[in-house]
């Protein structure tokens, strides 16, 4: 979640510049929400098609990443309309400050909120809360506690395995320093058996730099791929990229994390398994800026990648891709911009990404 805040000025006329001009005919962004919204700061964003067709953001958002009191906010597009709703409160833990917000419908129909409460004044001090909705995120449960452990923070969706189970994506952040991710921070997996309604933890990914925020595709019944967001800080280097692990039974155990081909400047990733059975990667192909925000695909298991382009490029910072792909097989994109105040989407074929080969 953290970046150096002044790298980059806040105008958001350079947002919509960078937006317009990366808007083809195959591809549309439009600016969800900006810093004219109370609650200036707003990041990361998730987006959910929920089953009414409905699209669905959350977000949480204050005065500033590490600001007291901040909360979780959900906003909803019914499906037909062109407009989004007034942000609204979702979940607010009292004196404490909430972060990365996850929502995600599951196979029954239930949609969860998963989201960051932080106990302290780093992420580093984080325990991972949920809230459910049984009326389309209309609204929620009370919240409960899913992760204890000191350190424990989500991001990226769950995924439904091919034996039922639910794996939810989290990492155990450490150090208390907020331009660095400490070395020894890992990713994980937590495992959900809809039908004991039980969680388990899978084994721990650690890697060279540390490594946190896993985003897994599932490839058969038993291996499944995920890439993480490396650890270190955010100097400029020639050494950052995107660190990788396999896991070969089902996702209970996974491989050492190793550097992969794509540079990562410490930013969020999104990985998903497309209809087609086609990977799609969303990362910042940078090692030091998080610009452009770039869309790969591979179509021989993640071999390799050979079909790239740029959603957004330009002197900003386009961060924290989320991505879904809808009923109608579209693909939906948010990520955040002008220094994490303004909410973008970008909705696209995967053909577009496909007819551009490097």
């Amino acid at each position: 979640m953290r970046r150096l805040a002044t790298r980059i000025p806040c105008l958001i006329a350079i947002s919509l510049a960078a937006a317009a001009a990366h808007a083809a005919d195959d591809i549309t962004i439009e600016r969800v929400t900006g810093p004219e919204v109370p609650g200036r700061y707003k990041h990361p964003a998730s987006i959910e098609q929920l089953a009414d067709g409905d699209l669905y953001i959350a977000y949480y958002g204050g005065d500033g990443e590490y600001a007291e009191q901040t909360a979780v906010y959900g906003m909803r597009r019914k499906q037909g309309e062109t407009a989004w709703s007034t942000p609204k409160i979702i979940a607010d833990t009292p004196f404490h400050s909430d972060g990365n917000a996850v929502v995600w419908q599951a196979p029954d129909g239930v949609v969860w909120l998963f989201y960051v409460c932080r106990f302290g004044d780093t992420w580093s001090t984080s325990r991972i809360k949920a809230k459910l909705s049984r009326d389309g995120a209309q609204t929620w449960s009370d919240s409960f506690m899913v992760a204890l452990e000191e350190g424990m923070m989500v991001r990226n969706r769950p995924i439904t395995l091919a034996d039922g189970d639910y794996l939810l994506p989290v990492y155990h952040e450490t150090g208390h320093d907020p331009e660095r991710v400490g070395a020894d921070s890992t990713s994980l997996f937590l495992r959900f058996n809809p039908k004991t309604k039980k969680w388990s933890e899978s084994s721990r990914i650690h890697s060279r730099v540390g490594n946190i925020q896993p985003a897994p595709v599932q490839l058969n019944d038993k291996d499944l791929i995920c890439y993480c967001r490396r650890g270190g800080g955010y100097e400029p280097t020639t050494d950052g990229y995107l660190v990788r692990s396999e896991s070969h039974d089902g996702g209970r155990t996974w491989s050492e994390g190793r550097d992969s081909a794509f540079p990562n400047p410490n930013a969020a990733v999104d990985f998903l398994k497309l209809k087609s059975g086609n990977l799609l990667l969303v990362y910042n192909d940078s090692m030091d800026d998080r610009t452009p925000l770039s869309v790969a695909i591979s179509t021989d298991q993640d071999k390799s990648y050979p079909y790239r382009r740029n959603i957004a490029e330009g002197k900003d910072s386009f961060a924290y891709p989320y991505a879904i792909q809808a009923a109608d097989g579209k693909i939906h994109l948010v990520y955040t911009s002008q220094n994490r105040t303004v909410i973008n989407h970008a909705v696209f074929d995967e053909e577009a990404i496909l007819k551009h080969k490097r």
